[in-house]
């Protein structure tokens, strides 16, 4: 039995590497070396030695440092790839250069340690330049074995969770970040250029302002008071115009507590400009300037690819009135003097949702957002906003119904949005006082009465134009990347799974002192018969890839069960319309077990009805299940849809159950967005009406929306993705004619 454990220790790679670090710490050697001195980057190496001729050698010395990507072992010669910052360059290595004892150190190497190694530069007769090793120096071993060479890491949720490996595998994702870098740095030269200020105003606020939307809240115990981290720069910035400092920017974080899609994190970087005596013109000339500048720091030219679109960032960018826009999809004249029927009649035959109250402006604006933003490509400046959906921003003199205001809009995304400052302290009061009566009446994303920015426009404000910038679509626009995730080197997540959750530190701790070399389980390895005794299909496996699967009942038998313990018939239509979901992404990914899919959607709430509490949901549907004779694996798979209410049951690791983990919440929001719509029907939603509808907590509250992104995580796949992937799905199988969707 002894041997059979010690065999399992020098399999597990984790531990061979704990025992190659207690070996060194027992002979005296140090695995975690000190500063080392490298005098050259792959990046100039390859630049100097351009020229360099195959098989040709140099007496130039030069020491180099970085991670081992590559080992390959020839006897008496090693070549390993070795990767800095700006690349990768090889390292030849012989016996008779290095020695006996430093060459057989070496052989200890692993892919992922840290070196120092110095030589003389040459190129290989194969063409490759390298390093000839005459003397090397472990600097960092690596315990975690990179992921394999060939597939990379390409599991989007571990490679958000694990940047650091990311950047480690995947040369492209560290160069976006150091783009990053560039860009900002650009911005910071073009703005202090154009005589602003760079300031920085509080994040911890005691009032919610600048812009609408919900905050996250904090409290801040030494004055016992109720804070929150700032939403906007913006009213902040505006009290230094009146302080007399009369051109400011703030390149900062914001915080705002909503959800997340490819264009929106909770906490995001944003700039934000002001300059005392001009307006949206003045920040309409500012921007095209500040666009360029950041694109010349990353790409060549005026022109860039986006996403599969050419972007032209060259001449004067076109300038267009929102009602414009509007009129020219929707091929007839529509102004704001356009009477209220006939933009009604225009939203109706567009099958776009409208409400009584709203006026002209408001629905001028849906017809905007809703039809043109996305067909706009090229750089442009979207102009005249009602004054119903501009609560900050000056009255256009010729029109008051209007607004001095523009969204910059580019490949039918937002990026900028500038007004001409609205420095008048009643009219300011009256547009607080009706947010606050927003907020009592229930918007959470209202603005508060900010009593002492009234107290400084008192003071006299000078007409200023003001600005502020999504920095991140910036990066995203620069850098050719769809998903803001792709762009923070540490997007928020949710906690790993409970089951996958192990103490990182007990390795460390364990082989602390030298000659440690106890077995030490990876990390991450489940805790065998964890909930077992409680939920109800204890010890049974998630199913394996490629498995054929048998549900043990039949599918008629399945319905009548679903039937004999819910009487609700929206449960049951639930039932039938998840069965339905399920059998269309078997037929995507597991087409062999559609009829496995579809009993597991058809019964995945089985015991809702009667137990809709996380403790019992999903675990009484076990004990039915075995009543009927079903095989245990299926109350298992529709078991593991509850593991975020209940850490009890497993979490989702077939392709199947994070399926249905994925779309259960999300077919019920779709339900809700159709029951809504003037035409009842799925058939003419698209991905904007559903991700507006997902964005607003008040709308169906009941859909978990956490539950939502937390699915798309579990596919490795963005929200956008989800959402076209379900609109797509029910669409399809109203067309196929499936009932469970008429």
């Amino acid at each position: 039995m002894a041997e059979v454990q010690n065999h399992a220790i020098e399999d597990d790679p984790r531990q061979v590497r704990l025992n190659k670090r207690s070996a060194l710490l027992e002979a005296g050697a140090q695995p975690y070396g000190h500063a080392y001195d490298a005098t050259a980057l792959t990046g100039e190496l390859a630049e100097r030695y351009a020229g360099l001729e195959d098989g040709a050698s140099t007496e130039d010395r030069v020491k180099v440092a970085g991670r081992v990507m590559a080992i390959r072992n020839q006897g008496k010669i090693m070549f390993l790839v070795l990767r800095d910052r700006e690349g990768d360059v090889q390292l030849f290595c012989r016996v008779n250069e290095l020695g006996d004892e430093s060459f057989a150190s070496m052989k200890d190497l692993d892919v992922g340690d840290w070196i120092g190694a110095e030589g003389t530069v040459m190129r290989t007769k194969r063409g490759e330049l390298s390093v000839r090793a005459d003397g090397w120096e472990l600097l960092s071993k690596s315990i975690r074995p990179l992921p394999e060479k060939f597939h990379g890491l390409s599991d989007k949720e571990t490679r958000y969770r694990q940047r650091y490996v990311d950047m480690a595998m995947n040369p492209d994702v560290k160069g976006v970040f150091i783009k990053r870098s560039r860009i900002i740095s650009a911005i910071r030269r073009y703005m202090e250029d154009q005589g602003y200020l760079e300031v920085e105003t509080p994040i911890l606020q005691e009032t919610l302002g600048g812009a609408n939307a919900k905050p996250f809240t904090t409290h801040f115990n030494a004055l016992d008071q109720e804070c929150y981290l700032r939403i906007a720069t913006e009213l902040h910035l505006k009290r230094l115009l009146v302080g007399g400092m009369d051109r400011v920017f703030e390149i900062g974080r914001q915080f705002r507590n909503e959800g997340m899609d490819l264009t929106h994190n909770p906490e995001f970087t944003s700039m934000e400009a002001y300059c005392a005596f001009s307006d949206v013109e003045g920040m309409k000339r500012l921007t095209e300037g500040l666009f360029r500048a950041a694109n010349a720091a990353v790409n060549e030219g005026d022109a860039i690819s986006y996403q599969g679109k050419t972007i032209e960032f060259g001449g004067e960018w076109r300038s267009v009135a929102m009602t414009q826009l509007v009129s020219e999809h929707v091929g007839e004249d529509v102004t704001l003097d356009t009477p209220v029927e006939q933009l009604r009649a225009i939203l109706d035959r567009e099958h776009l949702e409208w409400d009584p109250s709203w006026g002209a402006g408001k629905l001028v604006f849906v017809l905007y957002d809703e039809l043109c933003e996305s067909e706009i490509v090229n750089p442009t400046f979207v102009c005249d906003y009602p004054v119903e959906v501009s609560p900050l921003a000056k009255r256009k003199p010729s029109d008051p119904r209007l607004t001095d205001r523009f969204e910059l809009v580019i490949a039918g995304h937002e990026y900028a949005n500038a007004f001409s400052e609205l420095n008048d302290p009643v009219d300011q009061e009256r547009r607080f006082i009706a947010q606050v009566e927003a907020k009592a009446q229930g918007d959470d994303e209202a603005m508060e009465y900010d009593a002492d920015y009234i107290r400084a426009l008192e003071y006299g404000m000078p007409p200023a134009g003001g600005i502020g910038y999504g920095i991140d679509r910036m990066i995203m626009l620069l850098c050719d990347q769809a998903s803001i995730r792709d762009v923070l080197l540490f997007p928020h997540m949710r906690p790993e799974a409970k089951q996958q959750k192990k103490d990182d530190a007990a390795p460390a701790a364990a082989a602390a002192g030298a000659g440690g070399t106890e077995a030490i389980p990876p990390a991450g390895e489940a805790e065998p018969g964890a909930f077992a005794e409680e939920n109800g299909c204890a010890g049974v496996a998630a199913p394996l890839p490629g498995e054929k699967l048998d549900a043990g009942i039949t599918r008629d038998a399945a319905l009548d069960l679903l039937k004999a313990h819910n009487k609700d018939e929206y449960h049951i239509q639930h039932g039938l319309q998840l069965e339905a979901l399920m059998r269309y992404y078997a037929r995507e990914y597991d087409s062999a077990n559609e009829e496995f899919w579809g009993i597991v959607g058809l019964l995945h709430d089985l015991d809702w009805e009667e137990f809709p509490t996380p403790a019992e949901h999903t675990l009484k549907a076990a004990e039915m299940l075995a009543e009927a004779g079903a095989n245990p694996l299926v109350a298992r798979c529709l078991q593991t849809h509850n593991a975020d209410w209940n850490p009890a049951v497993p979490a989702p690791e077939h392709q199947m159950e994070k399926v249905l983990f994925a779309i259960d919440e999300l077919s019920g929001l779709v339900n809700a967005c159709v029951l809504v719509r003037p035409s009842h029907s799925v058939l003419d939603m698209n991905l904007k009406s559903l991700k507006k509808k997902f964005k607003s907590a008040s709308f169906a509250a009941g859909c978990d929306r956490e539950n939502i992104a937390r699915g798309a995580e579990l596919l490795g796949i963005d929200l956008n993705d989800l959402f076209s992937s379900i609109l797509e799905a029910e669409k399809t199988l109203i067309e196929e004619g499936n009932g469970a969707f008429a």
